[in-house]
Parts: C-alpha cells; structure tokens; sequence
C-alpha cells in the first residue's frame, strides 16, 4: 500500500499502519506522508521506505506509482488526512488505476461523495471505509443474529458515543486534533456529529440492517467559542418502521470513547458496548439472558464473528484488532479478485461506498434538521 497522510507528526496513521501490519497481508510500500517535506522525509526514513518512493505530495505518488510495472507499484492507497484532503487524492487513485482505503467521513461534502461513487463505479475497483466499530466480532455476531431473525421485526435502537475530550476549549490549547476537528474549513459542516456520530448512524445502520428514513435532531455548541456542535440528540425513524435515539457528546467530562449500543426486536435483542467488546448481551423476552464471548473456540458464533476473531476466548482483542480486521478483509478480497476468483461474504464485509454516501447524508441532514425548528426531516441522499 502506500499512504497519505499519517506522518511522525499524526495520530491515526500510526493505527492504520499497525492494523494494515497486523497479519502480515500488507506491506507499507511509498508514502506522501506530511504536506511538510521535512516531515515527509524524516516519517518516511523512520518507516524504512526509499528515499524515491518518499513523495512530497500525494499527485506526484499517485503519477510515478502508476507508472511503474504491474509488479512493482502498488496495489492500493490508504488516504488518512483531515476531513477535507479525503476525496482529491481518492478521486486520482481511482482515475489511475488503484484502489482505496479512506479514513471516515469518507468527504468533505456530500456532492464530493456522490462524484467518488460515479468514480468507483467507472473504476471497476474496491473502496473501503474505516468504520472501525463494525470490525469487532461481537458486533458482527449482533449483525448475523439480527438477520437470521433471531429476534423477529427490529422496533428499537437505542445508540450512544460519548467523549469528554473536548469539555474545555482545548482548540485553543494547542491540541492539533482539536483544533482540525473543530474547524469548519477542515472537519465540515458538523463537528461531533460528523466525528463520532457518523460511527453511531453507521453501528446502528450496520448491525440491524436497516436504513435511516427521517430523524428530528438537537445540536448544541456546549462550550462557549467553539465554531461547531460538540454536543447532539437525534430521534430516528428506519425503513421498517423502527424508532431509534442516537446521542453523541464530546463534552461528557471523564468519559473516554463510551460507544454503546442496544437493539431490540419482538422476542430480545442485543446490547453492546466498545469498553467490553469481547462480549455481547443477548437478552430474550422469555428466557434468561445470554452472555456471548468472543473467540475462536466459542461455540455458537457466526462464521462472520469466527472470520474476525484471532485468539481463543479470554484472551481480549480490541481496538487495533478490530482496525485490522477491515485491512485484513479488504486485503482478501484485493488478493481473490487478483487470483480471479470470487471473495466470500465474509472477506466482503467491511465498509464501502454506499457507507461513505449514507455518512455524509447523515452529516447533511442531521445538520439540516438541527437548524429546522420542524419536528422531522426526511433523509435525503
């Protein structure tokens, strides 16, 4: 793969890269890594890359690369800056030939989204989106058991990702995380809602199936002299009549990265939470409620929880497990479409275009809704 973005001065670069490591599938390759061509350098020594696959910019990357022969260049892009240098390098790595991996919101708009997806589709490649959350194995064995219809009609969804980081205005502390995600010319329109509440509509969309439809939204700007929402509650309606509640705060003061989530349907449902993720409460209208573990060796899970877990049970998996199982999965099925074979469900389940469009849906409408003083909003793609 090579990389842009992500350099010895970024955060989630350094995840990305660990995750992409995790089984030995991919190997870092050329890097446009700074827009700062001493940081580029130095990132790009300590990551052992050669000094001429070390780019200073992402189009000059994208153009010697795909000038090289079929063996030598790579075979994706993984494309991790700031929200609003997202859709003109992965829209180059499309024209040329290469396929993607694009940190979340996949835009900075939702135009840009819609333009990427007539991209892709003219490209003949694969996109994948790093919705960290769907990559535990727990949350996938919510999602198998919802469709097997284990728990009938889906009526409630009730989903929760609270922070406390930004509770002071930590922007103007020298904070550079803060200081991106708070600015409109860089995060977008929203500033919670589009950084974690696109994971909540996503966790809710992606475990039960079904699709947002209408939502009444409330966003708030908590600390004085922030420039977006950094607080927000959204009533939800799906496509099958479901009711749902998405709360997303990242001024909840001594929270961490508190994401949480229950379903429930006509005979039980499941509930989730990030801070335990090796297990899943499965709760039933007339039985005892059930404790699911994650694991290899546990009986009863689904093939898609299976595919996605690395160890036996009791030994915990996280965050970067969870990272690399969507690097892993994309990797699979990258390496059956070379092969010319066709990958399995399993290896297709990983977040995709349709994902990055319905996030930055989400962002518009939920946007439009906390400025509307009408009780709902449809949900417009």
């Amino acid at each position: 793969m090579g990389m842009v973005g992500g350099g010895k001065d970024a955060f989630i670069g350094a995840i990305h890269r660990l995750a992409a490591n995790m089984d030995g599938l991919i190997e870092l390759s050329c890097g446009a890594l700074s827009i700062n061509p001493d940081i580029a350098k130095e990132s790009g020594k300590e990551l052992f890359l050669p000094a001429d696959r070390t780019y200073l910019s992402f189009e000059e990357m994208i153009e010697k690369e795909s000038k090289m022969p079929e063996d030598k260049r790579i075979d994706f892009i993984t494309i991790v800056t700031p929200n609003f240098a997202h859709y003109a390098p992965a829209a180059m790595a499309l024209d040329n030939g290469f396929n993607v991996i694009v940190e979340k919101p996949m835009t900075f708009t939702l135009q840009e989204a819609k333009d990427l997806k007539k991209k892709l589709e003219q490209s003949g490649k694969t996109l994948c989106l790093t919705h960290t959350y769907s990559g535990y194995p727990m949350v996938k064995q919510a999602k198998a058991m919802v469709a097997e219809g284990a728990f009938g009609k889906i009526r409630k969804i009730v989903v929760e990702y609270s922070q406390g980081w930004l509770s002071r205005l930590t922007e103007r502390e020298g904070n550079a995380q803060a200081s991106w995600r708070t600015d409109p010319k860089k995060s977008g329109k929203a500033g919670a809602m589009g950084d974690i509440g696109t994971h909540a509509a996503h966790l809710a969309e992606y475990i039960s199936g079904l699709k947002i439809t209408k939502l009444c939204a409330d966003l708030n700007v908590m600390v004085e002299g922030r420039a977006l929402d950094d607080d927000g509650n959204v009533l939800l309606k799906f496509d099958n009549g479901a009711a749902g509640v998405l709360v997303a705060t990242q001024v909840a003061a001594g929270e961490e990265n508190n994401l949480k989530i229950r379903i429930y349907g006509e005979k039980g449902g499941i509930d989730w939470t990030q801070q335990e993720p090796n297990t899943l409460i499965v709760r039933w209208l007339d039985q005892p409620a059930q404790i699911l573990r994650a694991g290899n060796n546990s009986p009863g899970l689904s093939s898609y929880a299976l595919q996605n877990c690395r160890t036996p049970g009791g030994h915990p998996e996280g965050y970067l497990e969870a990272f690399a199982n969507i690097y892993r999965n994309f990797a699979h099925t990258l390496m059956a479409k070379l092969d010319g074979k066709e990958p399995t469900k399993e290896m297709l389940d990983f977040p995709g275009i349709e994902d990055g469009v319905r996030g930055m849906a989400f962002i518009e409408n939920v946007v439009a809704s906390g400025n509307s003083n009408e009780k709902w909003t449809d949900f417009v793609e």
